[in-house]
């Protein structure tokens, strides 16, 4: 009876999945907002990892993460996955993966590794995943959907690192994956038009990022001051025009109905091209007429000039023969790499940002019911230049000495109840008012950033480079994801965000004591087990003797 027994246990165990997870970090176990999300699948959606044939160690953890989280995610809700290995496809599949690929900016990765015998080799590997709502096979589109980039590659980091910040991130993309697809409308992000702000080729690159998430619009204030009840979030990007009265008041209403409000804002005017062209360039104090309003709401953008050691390099000719130059990498203190916080989900675990010509920022005012939290700031080696001034690249050696001010805010978040600018003013004569004036609001986001540069992308040969992407040093800093986790902030995905806030301990071998007792080690591993040998040996033929001779 007992053995008909451990049989039918050991029969139901194979149709359950039961698991303790014991690790301090809880890697292992999902997140209410994540079991919730798949639990709340309307349809079956199935997930296709293409992280499959890797000989590298370090990618074949990765697959086993990835594994391991889906698996937990399909006992939650209504999902499958199954993992393809690329070369196993035909070829029409493979061009078919790489097109998909290439039309949301994504791109294979080359592994090198050295063999044994001293031969170099190279493996491309697809980290990517295809989120997307169960098609029949014959279907013809069989890459549409949410594509999910499963490595994080940060060249300050080593490859370990990137590897153990890939499987921290992953059950945050799978969840922001699921919970764009689920819905069936999705939210609308309005790039304001009007007052000299970006042009839309200089922002292409993040809008066709935010586009993955969200329906993008671009467009100036009409009269009615609810013309932006529809939009989700509003993006004031680098504005070079003053704000009329009757547009703060249209923002201002849009904000005390709870809306979101994402400032990207200079305050200093200058010229790059006239920079690039004389050698030098003046700088100006920038004012678009926001002052006020952002000093009512409990912040102030300070024309200042931020300089930071802690920045980007540009070639400088160092020749003195102007028919031979020869072009050297310098520090351009003016093109900060600002450092994140880890206190918000908006910059958890992100990267540096660059910008150039960028402002600092202040909080002002004592109202407790707005929640002031810092997200981007310099160094501790920065300093700021008055205004006027001149910005001129005879500047490029700097005195280590004066950069003696240490964290300056340049992005900043407020949350809460803000009071109306126009509280105690009378509504402009041009707006044409829909419902009654709010001089309160609801509860309420917003982020200000003193650069516009932070979302601003270049051109090569007309096509639009990635934001944050360095053409000399060839790096991609953080713009992207910064900008895209702002806009998901304001618009109500922080449940989403704070599972970017989850870390995994890497806890790895300390190589320097593990080389200096490599001999020791070794020495022990080789001589104690044939001392033990001897010693036993030596010890039974003692015992022998005096039992046979006694």
């Amino acid at each position: 009876m007992s053995l008909l027994a451990v049989v039918l246990l050991n029969i139901a165990v194979q149709f359950m999945h039961l698991r303790l997870d014991l690790t301090q970090d809880k890697r292992h176990t999902l997140s209410t907002t994540t079991k919730q999300l798949c639990h709340s699948l309307n349809d079956h959606v199935e997930v296709v990892v293409y992280l499959q044939g890797s000989v590298n160690s370090g990618f074949m953890q990765l697959e086993n993460a990835t594994r391991n989280i889906l698996k937990e995610m399909s006992l939650s809700g209504n999902l499958t996955f199954r993992f393809v290995n690329p070369n196993d496809l035909s070829d029409s599949q493979q061009q078919a993966l790489i097109q998909s690929l290439q039309r949301h900016n994504l791109h294979p990765a080359a592994i090198y590794e050295t063999a044994g015998n001293a031969r170099r080799s190279e493996t491309i590997v697809y980290p990517f995943a295809l989120v997307r709502k169960a098609t029949p096979k014959n279907s013809s589109n069989l890459y549409s959907g949410k594509w999910v980039s499963l490595l994080e590659n940060r060249r300050d980091l080593s490859g370990a690192e990137n590897l153990n910040r890939s499987a921290e991130s992953l059950e945050y993309k799978f969840a922001l994956a699921l919970r764009t697809l689920e819905q069936q409308q999705p939210d609308r992000i309005l790039f304001l038009e009007g007052q000299g702000e970006l042009p839309e080729q200089n922002t292409q690159d993040v809008q066709s990022l935010l586009a993955q998430h969200f329906d993008i619009y671009r467009g100036a204030l009409t009269p009615e001051s609810d013309c932006l009840n529809s939009f989700s979030a509003v993006i004031i990007a680098d504005p070079q025009r003053s704000f009329s009265e009757a547009d703060k008041y249209i923002l201002d209403q849009y904000l005390m109905q709870g809306g979101s409000l994402l400032w990207l804002v200079n305050g200093v005017r200058f010229s790059e091209q006239v920079l690039e062209d004389e050698g030098f360039t003046p700088a100006l104090a920038l004012d678009v007429n926001l002052t006020d309003m952002l000093f009512r709401y409990g912040v102030r953008i300070n024309p200042h000039l931020l300089q930071d050691l802690q920045c980007l390099s540009v070639p400088v000719d160092v020749s003195r023969n102007a028919d031979q130059p020869q072009w050297q990498p310098m520090p351009w203190t003016y093109a900060p790499l600002l450092q994140s916080s880890n206190l918000s989900p908006v910059t958890a675990n992100l990267s540096p940002v660059s910008a150039t010509f960028c402002s600092d920022l202040t909080a002002v005012g004592d109202d407790p019911d707005i929640r002031h939290n810092i997200l981007l700031a310099s160094s501790q080696n920065s300093r700021i230049t008055l205004v006027p001034g001149e910005v001129n690249l005879n500047e490029i050696s700097q005195d280590p000495r004066l950069f003696n001010l240490s964290y300056l805010p340049v992005a900043m978040s407020l949350e809460g109840r803000f009071l109306s600018l126009f509280e105690h003013r009378l509504t402009p004569e041009s707006v044409v008012q829909k419902g009654d004036k709010l001089t309160v609001s609801t509860q309420a986001k917003q982020i200000v950033v003193a650069s516009g540069s932070v979302i601003s992308n270049d051109l090569q040969q007309g096509q639009p480079l990635p934001a944050g992407y360095d053409r000399y040093s060839r790096m991609q800093f953080a713009n992207r994801d910064f900008v895209l986790n702002s806009v998901l902030w304001l618009s109500g995905y922080a449940d989403i965000l704070s599972l970017r806030q989850k870390t995994i301990p890497l806890r790895m071998l300390n190589k320097t004591q593990l080389q200096s007792g490599l001999t020791l080690s070794v020495t022990l591993s080789l001589i104690l087990p044939l001392l033990i040998l001897a010693i036993a040996g030596v010890t039974v033929q003692l015992l022998r003797k005096h039992r046979y001779t006694s």
